[in-house]
C-alpha cells in the first residue's frame, strides 16, 4: 500500500519556533501534503512541548487540514519512515546560553551564540547529539532528509560533512532570506525575483551579486547603502561605512558587524552585560512572554511577538527547502552544503554557505571560483578555527577545543580565553560527558 502523505519529524519542538515552522508547512499544504509532525523533544522541556504541541493542533484545526500533530519524548518513537527530520534545539536551554554570554565577559572577552567562546561551547554541547541523531536516522528511516537550524550551524554542518557519513544533510539560516528580503525593499522588487549569490560560512557570508531579469543589481543596492540599512533583531544595529562598502566590492553578512566592529560591538555587549540585558536574557524574557500567549486556548495563529526572538522568516527557510526537495523545484536558495570545487580558496570536504540550486537529489551549488581577495583571508581563518574544533569534537578532546577557540579572530588574548575556556567547562559540565578527562 502507498504511503499516505509526508511525514515530519522536529526535534526540538518544545521550542518557541515552533509555531513558525508550523505556519509555514500550513501555507504551503497544497504542495506539501502532510499527513503527521511529530514534535520531539527531552523531558526537561516536557512542559513547553505540551504547550506549543497544543497551540500546533489549534493552529492547524483553524486551517481544516488533516495534519496529525503527535508529541513524543522518545526520539525514536518518532523517526521510523520520516520523510524529513529538522533540528532546533538547545542543548541545555537558555540558562545554557546566558553563561555561554557571561561568563567569557568575565574575561574581557564578547560572549555570543554563534562566534568566539559561546560558539565553542554550543558546538561542544550540540554535534555529539546531531552524531546520534544521524546515527539513528541511518537506522529507522535512512531515506529520509535532515534539515538542521541549529546554531552553530557552520560548525554543525562541518561536522557533519567530515565524520557522519551521512549525505541528506542540509544545513540552513534566516540571515540570507533576511538580507534578500532587505533587498527586495531597496529595489523594490519581489525578493522571488532575485537571485543572490552568497558565498562565504555560515553567519560569515558575502553577497557578491545580486541578480534580477540576469542583470546584477548589487552595485545600486551598495549606492543606497546611506539610506537603507540592514540588521536583524539579535545583531545591534551599526551603520556599515559607504566608504568600506564602495572598497569591499560585496556585502557582507549582518554578523561580520562583529569582525568588522569588533570594538563597537564589545562595548555594546559589556553595557549589555552590566545591566544583566545580554541577548540571552532578553530572549529568556522574549520567551516567558511567547509561553503564557502559547498557552491561551483562544489563541490559533502565530503571536506578532515571535519576531522579536530573532527567527524572521525561519519558517519561510526550512519548509522552502523541503518543498523544493519534495517537488524537485530547483529553484535558487541559500544553505550550508558541501564545498567540491566551488569555492576554490576553501577544502574540498567543508561545510559552506552558498547560493544553490535546490532539487530532488539535493543542493547543486553555484561555481564562485576564488574568492575576493579582500574577504578571502578572514573566511579561511574562521573555517580553520572550525576545521580544529570538529576535530576536537569527533576525537572527544577538550584540550584542542582549547586551543580552536585561541585560534578564532575575535580571542584577542589567549591568557583570556583560557580562563573563560576553563571556567565554560565547569559551568557547562553536566552537557559535556561526551568528552574524555584530559
Amino acid at each position: 500500500m502507498m504511503k499516505q502523505g509526508l511525514k515530519i519529524v522536529t526535534i526540538g519542538g518544545g521550542s518557541s519556533y515552533t509555531p513558525e515552522l508550523i505556519e509555514g508547512f500550513i501555507k504551503r499544504y497544497e504542495e506539501l501534503p502532510i499527513a503527521e509532525i511529530w514534535l520531539v523533544d527531552i523531558e526537561a522541556g516536557k512542559e513547553k512541548l505540551e504547550i506549543v504541541g497544543n497551540l500546533a493542533r489549534r493552529m492547524v484545526q483553524k486551517a481544516n487540514l488533516p495534519i496529525d500533530i503527535h508529541l513524543t519524548l522518545n526520539r525514536r518513537e518518532a523517526l521510523p519512515n520520516a520523510d524529513f527530520v529538522t533540528t532546533q534545539f538547545r542543548v541545555g536551554q537558555l540558562d545554557a546560553r546566558i553563561k555561554d554570554e557571561r561568563i567569557p565577559a568575565k574575561y574581557g572577552m564578547l560572549g555570543q551564540e554563534t562566534n568566539g567562546a559561546g560558539g565553542v561551547f554550543k558546538a561542544l554541547r550540540t554535534v555529539p547529539i546531531i552524531f546520534d541523531i544521524i546515527k539513528d536516522m541511518k537506522e529507522l528511516c535512512e531515506h529520509a532528509w535532515l534539515i538542521n537550524f541549529t546554531n552553530p550551524a557552520g560548525v554543525v554542518s562541518e561536522a557533519v560533512f567530515r565524520y557522519a557519513e551521512f549525505d541528506r544533510y542540509i544545513g540552513v539560516c534566516n540571515v540570507p532570506i533576511n538580507m534578500t528580503m532587505h533587498f527586495s525593499d531597496v529595489l523594490n522588487v519581489k525578493a522571488d525575483k532575485l537571485v543572490p549569490i552568497f558565498a562565504g560560512l555560515n553567519h560569515l557570508s558575502f553577497v557578491l551579486n545580486v541578480f534580477h531579469n540576469k542583470k546584477d543589481r548589487l552595485p545600486e543596492i551598495m549606492d543606497n547603502i546611506k539610506e537603507k540599512q540592514m540588521t536583524m533583531n539579535n545583531i545591534d544595529p551599526l551603520a556599515w561605512s559607504y566608504e568600506f562598502m564602495q572598497q569591499l566590492g560585496c556585502y557582507p553578512s549582518p554578523y561580520l558587524k562583529y569582525y568588522y566592529f569588533y570594538e563597537e560591538m564589545f562595548k555594546k555587549f559589556m553595557d549589555s552585560y552590566e545591566k544583566h540585558e545580554t541577548r540571552a536574557e532578553l530572549v529568556k524574557a522574549i520567551e516567558e512572554r511567547l509561553f503564557e500567549q502559547y498557552k491561551d486556548p483562544n489563541l490559533k495563529e502565530k503571536p506578532a511577538e515571535l519576531e522579536k526572538r530573532g527567527g524572521a522568516y525561519y519558517s519561510d527557510v526550512a519548509c522552502s527547502v523541503i518543498s523544493s526537495i519534495h517537488n524537485d523545484k530547483r529553484d535558487y536558495q541559500v544553505v550550508n552544503t558541501v564545498n567540491n570545487g566551488h569555492i576554490k580558496d576553501l577544502p574540498d570536504g567543508c561545510a559552506i554557505e552558498i547560493t544553490c540550486r535546490i532539487t530532488k537529489d539535493g543542493p547543486i551549488p553555484v561555481h564562485i571560483g576564488e574568492l575576493p581577495v579582500q574577504i578571502r583571508g578572514l573566511i579561511q581563518q574562521v573555517k580553520a578555527y572550525e576545521e580544529l574544533l570538529v576535530d576536537a569534537i569527533y576525537e572527544k578532546n577538550l584540550a584542542k577545543a582549547k586551543l580552536a577557540l585561541q585560534m578564532h579572530p575575535m580571542t584577542h588574548s589567549i591568557v583570556s580565553a583560557q580562563k573563560a575556556f576553563d571556567e565554560l567547562v565547569i559551568a557547562h559540565a553536566p552537557y559535556l560527558t561526551y568528552y574524555k578527562e584530559n
